[in-house]
């Protein structure tokens, strides 16, 4: 467990502390002025993201995108050093630059290299990472002796290695790691052969990487801070119609139909009794298998739900004539199967309650690239133009189907009752 230091470690200055690595870490509360949709000043916003906690628990994918931070100073030496030994060659000749080309070389194929490696090869532990990032250095070093000793005259190319060197590390393990690389490079100038004025250059193009590193953690931190607690807003927001929906589609539903009179209520109280009994233990184990669902189960194939659901609605007076096609049980991913079978559910449901029939066809087929369930029922009808989606309509199942990029159309003619579709993409 962390210390109480360190859970009140601010996220800005440990970013610039500790480099891109931080930005793996995903805290799970974050304050509200970030990603408050009012007006707020721009300056609050921005002290809001640089003072939230930097202690969170490391995602996966956020520690693998971190990675990409690293790109523009491997960026910086893939352009400019064939730029830099190309005027070289045009100013003193081969013969004279021969070393500083064949160090722009290496360099621009390291970080060739480096780059395929940073989007291509995942790096859980970071161990590649150490291993790239002191070799690097060590090359930066290397080449800027080498070349300072066969021409002094031409260190530019070393210094641009160099200086994307610096910028590396800034971004990569943090603003001290590049102090210390600048501070390295004053004698380093002077053993390639600087004069003082050189050495201050050098040392001004150090800084300026080191500034533009700094820059780039900042922009990439705070961008994803807010990236982070915008998502967060949005998942609450979405769990919170999840938890609608679910409510409305198990436990409203049920004790709406169980409310519906009947002639039996009348003629046969403990019958009537006994199946109210049933369809509230029925309804308890389906929220039970929801919840057991969304901890680590999985819904079985789209043909064996529709079964299921059949066999719920005849407690509650429904006959559903499935009628299924020969399709695989995992053509569908998981979250848009729960998503067509719970607005399977809730168009038989509405089936129970407005239609004034017994009876249902269910179909599913393959359809547009996807897969269609439809039911039919020929009840009482309703004219579309004159009445209101209602909830169940609008949110269990057209939004249901929309967030997984699936649709609902449904038609109904008054006295010859209703289809519905309803469609998701494989």
């Amino acid at each position: 467990m962390a210390s109480v230091g360190e859970r009140r470690s601010a996220f800005l200055p440990a970013l610039l502390r500790k480099g891109a690595p931080v930005l793996a870490g995903t805290p799970r509360e974050l304050p509200p002025e970030i990603d408050d949709p009012a007006m707020v000043p721009g300056a609050q916003r921005i002290r809001a993201l640089a003072a939230t906690d930097a202690v969170a628990p490391r995602n996966s994918l956020m520690a693998r995108a971190t990675t990409y931070a690293v790109l523009l100073p491997l960026a910086y030496r893939i352009v400019l050093l064939p730029a830099t030994a190309l005027w070289l060659v045009v100013a003193q000749g081969f013969g004279n630059a021969w070393a500083a080309c064949l160090v722009a070389v290496l360099g621009f194929a390291g970080s060739l290299g480096a780059t395929v490696w940073v989007l291509k090869v995942p790096d859980r532990r970071g161990t590649i990472r150490r291993v790239l990032l002191w070799s690097d250095a060590g090359f930066a070093v290397a080449a800027g002796l080498v070349v300072g000793q066969v021409n002094a005259n031409a260190t530019s190319v070393p210094w641009v290695y160099f200086t994307g060197t610096v910028a590396l590390w800034t971004v990569a393990r943090g603003v001290p790691s590049g102090l210390v690389l600048t501070a390295l490079g004053i004698p380093l100038q002077y053993l390639m052969g600087a004069d003082l004025a050189g050495v201050v250059g050098g040392t001004g193009m150090l800084l300026a990487a080191v500034a533009t590193a700094v820059g780039v953690l900042v922009l990439v931190g705070l961008g994803t801070r807010l990236a982070l607690a915008i998502g967060i807003r949005q998942g609450r927001t979405a769990e919170r119609a999840r938890g609608d929906r679910t409510l409305h589609d198990t436990v409203l539903q049920s004790l709406e139909v169980m409310a519906m009179e009947s002639p039996e209520d009348e003629t046969d109280p403990r019958e009537q009794l006994r199946k109210l009994r049933d369809a509230a233990r029925a309804q308890a184990n389906q929220v039970r298998r929801g919840l057991a669902y969304d901890e680590d189960g999985s819904p079985a194939g789209l043909g064996a739900e529709l079964a299921g659901l059949a066999t719920e609605m005849a407690r509650d007076g429904l006959r559903a004539q499935l009628v299924v096609a020969d399709i695989p049980d995992d053509i569908l991913p998981d979250v848009r199967l729960v998503a067509v079978r719970d607005a399977v559910r809730e168009a038989l449901r509405n089936t129970i309650k407005h239609a004034g029939t017994g009876s249902v066809v269910v179909r599913m087929e393959e359809r547009d690239g996807g897969i269609a369930v439809i039911t039919r029922d020929h009840g009482v009808g309703y004219d579309e133009g004159k009445r209101p989606a209602g909830f169940g309509v609008s949110n269990s199942m057209r939004a249901r189907l929309a967030e997984v990029g699936g649709r609902c159309h449904i038609e109904s003619w008054p006295g010859r009752g209703t289809r519905v579709t309803l469609w998701v993409p494989r």
